[in-house]
């Protein structure tokens, strides 16, 4: 018989479905005190209970990302229809640290190839964007902690596996980010429609940050300007923009074609 002391996240991952969704007050507490990954709470807004108090705060202490919601999210998002008002997403894996991505490089004695999403909301994006840095020999994918989708089974779903093999780390400010990369000598790519240069114009065999902004309006301010070089991907047709996971595969795959020439 196995001693369940060295299980000690077992009966809070037992309370997530298998949509990763944990909800009402005792379990999300629950989870949090098994320390169960959580990529995300959502409380009612408006809430002065205490303890939904509580539960936020100890979340926050544990830099669990903390968002208000009205109770029409939530109850569109409950599968029991009693949520008591607080919804945890699980994640599906433990976030790593960007050092950690940095580390993966070395090991391989490779440049770092580095994806970093801009506010990917869409789960299915980013779940695809993993798989493609895996198929690519991609070091890591960075995500900020808010107005981004993070790792939950969605994308885990979605990126048929991959996450369990690319670090992913979340990040409070993306700007700052960027500038801690080229500390390390890492140079920062944009992808824009009124890039300076083509995809096919920029040196992706060096250490390289792709940055690849969110579905509707790209990249930030702060963080385009933070960027190097910003680039574009050629446009033959009447359309003038891609998905983003599309977008990140074909920058992805310049970068492995120019580093096997």
């Amino acid at each position: 018989m196995r001693d369940e002391k060295n299980f000690p996240r077992r009966d809070a991952d037992r309370e997530a479905g298998a949509d990763g969704i944990i909800e009402g007050r005792n379990a999300v507490i629950e989870a949090l005190r098994a320390g169960t990954a959580i990529d995300k709470i959502y409380i009612a807004k408006g809430e002065t209970d205490a303890a939904l108090g509580h539960i936020a705060s100890t979340a926050r202490g544990k830099g669990v990302v903390v968002v208000e919601a009205d109770r029409r999210k939530l109850d569109n998002m409950s599968r029991t229809h009693s949520h008591q008002g607080v919804i945890a997403l699980a994640a599906v894996r433990e976030y790593a640290s960007v050092e950690d991505i940095l580390n993966a490089a070395r090991e391989k004695g490779e440049p770092p190839l580095i994806v970093v999403c801009d506010e990917l909301s869409d789960p299915h994006n980013l779940g695809a964007v993993i798989r493609t840095a895996e198929c690519a020999g991609a070091h890591g994918v960075i995500i900020p902690k808010r107005r981004s989708a993070g790792l939950t089974a969605i994308v885990a779903k979605t990126s048929a596996g991959a996450v369990s093999h690319v670090p992913v780390a979340r990040v409070p400010n993306l700007p700052a980010l960027l500038k801690e990369l080229k500390d390390e000598g890492v140079w920062i790519f944009g992808t824009a429609a009124d890039g300076d240069r083509t995809i096919y114009e920029a040196d992706l065999k060096g250490p390289a940050a792709i940055v690849i902004g969110s579905e509707g309006e790209g990249m930030g301010r702060l963080v385009a300007e933070t960027c190097d070089f910003k680039v574009r991907i050629p446009m033959k047709g009447k359309l003038n923009s891609l998905n983003a996971s599309a977008a990140a595969a074909i920058l992805l795959y310049e970068a492995v074609r120019q580093r096997m020439g």
